[in-house]
């Protein structure tokens, strides 16, 4: 690695670590590398534009957040909240459950866990301390389900690692399907051995027209899951037009059925996601430079050449980069991961024979447990943020539930079956020799 490059990664971390923007720190060390190299400034203006607008799956990105603002904003989580209710809120410890199904139904429309914390997650705190939950296991129980948003599909990090590898979203979103349903049993295993232990609240088991009520109510929210994965996965859509007919729906049932979207909240929606956009698009761009230069830089050749002179085989080479990814993730931006560590390994994968589909599900898993594994654990801020329920709080009751998501994520790592499954049904031959 050239000097160039070692300034520009030591200026990216000390930029990262005093707290200047992810996108920023990346463009601004990689101009420096540019400065450095005598290389023209003008290829960062190039290679910006061309990550953002050179492919028109990106679009994906915007349309799913503007989706999921529309749900949270319309209270149409609401509504599923209510189903989700209807389920599972008469068993023993009802509301920890529901708020595990309410968050296996939202992410089948969002890809975001933040959307997830901030839409259902909210209203399910709300709910669990009102019945005489721990304000702290209602936080720590939300922040965790709230990570089964990217990994049931819809998911917007399968979508940028599709890009960045060139690997079929569609089957990507299949494939974390199983896991993402696996997980949320392991929550709900993990929920109802405390429910017996503490002696957690029940809920009233609601009458018959009750019932009919709330399904009536939920019943087109719940289309759109229906609506979004039977488009891609019937060919009728791709998953940017999938993303684009998920937005829209929303906003009819919004604004004509529901009539929950008033102007004043239209433009809220508009604005939040305008925002959100910005972020992500900053981030891609400064992502796309410095893969230009880690490109020209020629590191995952070298890194390759380093693991296989370890003759590390890839059952060996997916438990270490599970490890790595779990360290990494509890100190680094997702996006960061995703953008720039992902790409640098994938020769690598490809090189060893593991299947692309199947990594790329896993890394998705991995890296949504970073969303709630402290110091980073942007979750667990975004949740104490909008409840008021301190960090340390949710820390206390959390670490039994992040505990079981890392067995849980090797579980994943070794029965690659799981994952592989639903897109094998599909048609899909997964690549190499460790499916």
């Amino acid at each position: 690695m050239s000097f160039a490059a070692e300034v520009m990664f030591v200026l990216f971390f000390i930029w990262t670590f005093i707290g200047m923007p992810l996108g920023y720190a990346m463009l601004a060390s990689g101009i420096v590398y540019f400065v450095i190299t005598g290389n023209d400034i003008g290829l960062v203006a190039s290679q910006s534009l061309n990550g953002i607008y050179g492919d028109f799956v990106m679009l994906a990105v915007p349309l799913f957040i503007f989706s999921a603002e529309l749900m949270n904003a319309g209270e149409m989580t609401d509504k599923m909240f209510g189903f989700a209710s209807l389920l599972v809120g008469r068993f023993r410890g009802g509301l920890a459950h529901v708020n595990i199904i309410a968050s296996v139904i939202f992410a089948g429309m969002s890809g975001s866990a933040l959307a997830d914390a901030a839409g259902p997650g909210k209203i399910s705190i709300d709910m669990m301390i009102k019945a005489g939950y721990r304000p702290g296991f209602a936080g720590a129980l939300t922040s965790t389900s709230a990570i089964l948003g990217p990994i049931i599909p819809p998911s917007i990090p399968m979508v940028l690692y599709g890009v960045v590898t060139n690997t079929s979203i569609g089957y990507l979103f299949l494939g974390g399907v199983m896991p993402g349903l696996f997980l949320a049993l392991v929550m709900m295993g993990v929920v109802a051995i405390q429910a017996r232990l503490q002696d957690f609240p029940t809920q009233p088991k609601p009458t018959r027209s009750e019932a009919i009520a709330v399904v009536r109510d939920a019943g087109p929210t719940l289309l759109l899951p229906a609506i979004l994965l039977g488009g891609i996965y019937s060919g009728a859509v791709t998953p940017t037009e999938a993303a684009a007919v998920a937005a829209f729906v929303a906003l009819l049932l919004a604004l004509f059925w529901y009539r929950t979207m008033t102007p004043r909240k239209l433009f809220e929606v508009l604005r939040e996601s305008s925002k959100s956009t910005a972020i992500v698009a900053v981030t891609i761009a400064g992502a796309v430079v410095m893969n230009y230069i880690v490109a020209a830089e020629q590191l995952p050749e070298v890194l390759g050449k380093w693991i296989a002179s370890l003759d590390m085989g890839p059952t060996m080479f997916m438990f270490a980069v599970t490890l790595l990814f779990i360290i990494l993730g509890a100190l680094f931006d997702t996006l960061l991961l995703l953008l720039i560590v992902i790409p640098i390994l994938m020769p690598t994968v490809r090189e060893l024979g593991i299947d692309p589909v199947y990594f790329g599900v896993v890394s998705t898993v991995n890296m949504m447990i970073g969303l709630i594994h402290p110091p980073m654990g942007q979750v667990l801020y975004l949740v104490s943020g909008i409840t008021g329920i301190k960090v340390g709080v949710i820390l206390r009751e959390i670490w039994i539930l992040l505990g079981m998501m890392i067995v849980a994520l090797f579980v994943l790592v070794f029965i690659p079956h799981i994952t592989l499954w639903l897109p094998e049904m599909a048609g899909y031959v997964p690549e190499g020799v460790f499916h």
